[in-house]
């Protein structure tokens, strides 16, 4: 079978899912299409022209219905549920483009169309769009890329300082072994659509 630059991307993304980016390179992706690693690079010059490919082809993979019933408020929960489950069928790619590819998310990105338009719908002038949209976004690949690396759970499970009179914290008050991740990352979206209530009330602006 010929190669495409299709066939390549979906074998690259095999190969990540499987065992992470930094095992990725050009001669393992050719062994594992049965081709000669040359041959590859007339479809895709470098690795890092690679990673754009895969994180391309699976950024184009989000899809979200999103009802015009509901408030604007539950659009964006939707949205932002459906972007962690994305990020979480391919943990290893998205934590990669979270952190190497600032451009990862780009105008023509179906995330970026989808939560524009429903911070305008919310009442937010055209102009300033781009920044909120922007500003929402960063809170929330931050809150996916510590919970993807491992973080999140660190921190949510460190211990309180000793008290001043030296004994250890009460046990009531140390985090539990196993936080509700998912609890936490839709507690950091709540606590984005408030700071846009507020933004909104602040402005004379009414959400529908």
């Amino acid at each position: 079978m010929p190669l495409t630059e299709a066939g390549i991307y979906a074998a690259a993304l095999r190969l990540i899912d499987a065992e992470g980016v930094e095992a990725l390179s050009m001669r393992k992706l050719a062994t594992a299409l049965d081709a000669n690693p040359m041959s590859l690079y007339y479809h895709v010059p470098n690795k890092d022209a690679l990673m754009r490919g895969v994180t391309r082809v699976v950024g184009g993979q989000f899809r979200t219905e999103l009802p015009e019933d509901v408030s604007w408020q539950e659009r964006i929960r939707l949205l932002a549920t459906d972007f962690r489950a994305l990020a979480h069928r391919h943990p290893q790619l998205m934590a990669y483009s979270i952190t190497q590819q600032p451009d990862f998310i780009r105008a023509d990105d179906p995330f970026w169309i989808a939560l524009t338009a429903i911070v305008e719908a919310a009442g937010i002038p055209r102009s300033e769009v781009p920044e909120i949209a922007a500003l929402m976004i960063a809170v929330v690949v931050g809150v996916l890329a510590a919970e993807l690396n491992g973080s999140l759970h660190r921190w949510a499970t460190l211990e309180s300082p000793p008290a001043n009179d030296g004994e250890g914290p009460d046990p009531a008050d140390v985090a539990p072994a196993g936080p509700d991740q998912e609890r936490m990352f839709l507690l950091a979206v709540d606590t984005l659509i408030a700071g846009l209530e507020a933004r909104l009330a602040a402005g004379g602006a009414v959400g529908h």
